[in-house]
């Protein structure tokens, strides 16, 4: 049997992404094949070092696909995020978004560490991020697509930027928006993306407000359906358990699927950032409903989003640096 038509036409998409996802501006194009030569093993590497990555710790697939999120809405995909504290750097690792949460580090450095070794000073830590997201995507259910390849890496980072710019648990729907709308995505961008809470989990402290003090008058949140809350609130109490973590997805934690807009639909998204895409908005509640009818649609759009975002302000040609260690930046 032939695949649906939506099929082709997400393939022609990508077929076309550096096309329509390039960077004249900074000098240089991405495109899928940019290591073709320089190091053709490159991809197969990254895949290799993520898929032991996610077998030993399954909740490093959602943590490499925050990572590369995290990075591409402060400075654009940069590879800023990975920057430690040194010299006049203020690492964005010390974020409010970041601390104590942004996870996966280690298996950025593993695979440049392969990278350096296969094909020294060729690779970027931007581009790493990209690719490994794009990996642990597919290893835990989605659909896989293309990567345009060619990003360079930041020589600095921004700490305001990483607290400013990453949506927040409790922003509202508007405040949301207008992030994405910052980097040039769009409503449509900001559901799919949203959708990758499928996997993955959160801490308490970063939705505590829903069950005891939503709006600062002592009431919980009565759009979170309310036997969900309950239980939620036997590990996260009042004070105390900051740290506890809780499924983002309750019904299928491990797979990436529709389920977090169907948990939507029945007022059980983790999240105020999650619950308000069908709150506050008729445009994302269409969406909402939309994805969580049709899982092969949400794995379509996801995809493209992805590279979309891949794509905000990546330095390319001449600008920026191929970091040696992702860690620091090189001494020249």
């Amino acid at each position: 049997m032939a695949p649906p038509m939506s099929f082709f036409m997400v393939l022609s998409i990508l077929a076309f992404a550096p096309l329509c996802f390039s960077d004249n501006i900074n000098g240089g194009y991405l495109y899928p094949q940019f290591y073709e030569h320089s190091c053709p093993k490159a991809q197969e590497i990254i895949k290799s070092v993520v898929a032991k990555a996610v077998e030993e710790d399954a909740r490093m697939a959602a943590s490499l696909l925050r990572l590369h999120f995290h990075d591409c809405f402060v400075q654009g995909c940069d590879a800023s995020v990975l920057l430690d504290s040194s010299g006049t750097i203020i690492s964005e690792k010390r974020s409010n978004p970041n601390r104590d949460s942004l996870r996966g580090y280690e298996v950025i450095d593993e695979i440049k560490s392969a990278l350096e070794k296969e094909c020294p000073h060729t690779v970027s830590c931007a581009d790493i991020a990209a690719v490994a997201a794009r990996d642990s995507t597919v290893l835990v259910g989605g659909q896989g697509w293309e990567v345009p390849l060619g990003r360079r890496d930041s020589r600095g980072a921004s700490l305001s930027g990483s607290n400013n710019n990453i949506p927040a648990p409790n922003n509202t729907f508007q405040t949301i928006l207008t992030k994405f709308k910052r980097q040039g995505l769009d409503i449509v961008d900001l559901v799919a993306l949203s959708g990758s809470h499928t996997v993955g989990n959160s801490r308490c402290t970063s939705f505590r407000q829903r069950l005891y003090n939503q709006s600062g008058n002592g009431q919980p949140d009565f759009s979170l359906d309310q036997s969900y809350a309950a239980q939620l609130r036997t590990r996260c109490p009042r004070s105390g358990g900051d740290q506890n973590l809780f499924n983002l997805d309750f019904v299928t934690p491990t797979k990436f699927d529709n389920s977090y807009f169907k948990n939507l639909l029945a007022s059980k998204g983790l999240l105020s950032s999650d619950q308000v895409l069908l709150t506050k908005s008729e445009a994302s509640m269409e969406l909402v409903k939309k994805y969580a009818m049709n899982n092969e649609l949400f794995l379509d759009q996801f995809a493209k989003s992805m590279v979309k975002m891949g794509n905000i302000s990546p330095l390319t040609g001449s600008r920026g640096e191929i970091r040696n260690r992702c860690r620091v930046v090189n001494k020249y």
